[in-house]
């Protein structure tokens, strides 16, 4: 790994934490974990998937989901369905109560966020849009991949 891609990663990790940090303090809802909120928005980008695939989207185990899962499906947040293809494969989809749960929890940090946007540059704007587009890829990328690239550099 070069000086200046470790200068890179270095920055961007600590401009993500700090951001992430600060849209935590602006969550006003607190009806859902944010393992719940994690869960329901990766199923809002990936819907219908299974446990395994859902926990992989996560980097966890199918088992650490378990309850969480349960509890998301008593909610009505939740619903599971066997799979056309394989009938022994369970699909989990979220629903509309669970969008709405996940468009309440964001809504007062994005409010805040679009306030802070504001006071930007339409440039300073367009290069964060790009950035969370690239973030969204990096963050998609699977570990072993990541360090395969850095051990080859």
């Amino acid at each position: 790994m070069t000086a200046e891609l470790a200068e890179a990663a270095a920055g961007i990790r600590q401009g993500a934490t700090r951001l992430a940090r600060r849209l935590r303090t602006e969550r006003s809802a607190r009806e859902l974990s944010l393992t719940k909120l994690s869960v329901l928005a990766d199923l809002m980008r990936d819907s219908p998937v299974t446990a395994g695939e859902l926990a992989a989207t996560g980097n966890q185990q199918p088992q650490s989901l378990t309850r969480v899962l349960a509890e998301l499906a008593a909610g009505g947040l939740v619903v599971r369905t066997r799979s056309d293809q394989d009938r022994r494969q369970v699909l989990l989809e979220i629903t509309e109560a669970g969008r709405a749960a996940l468009r309440r929890d964001m809504a007062g940090r994005d409010a805040w966020l679009s306030a802070a946007l504001g006071g930007l540059t339409e440039t300073e704007r367009e290069v964060l849009r790009l950035a969370g587009r690239l973030m969204d890829q990096l963050a998609a990328m699977p570990a072993t991949l990541q360090l395969s690239r850095v051990w080859d550099k």
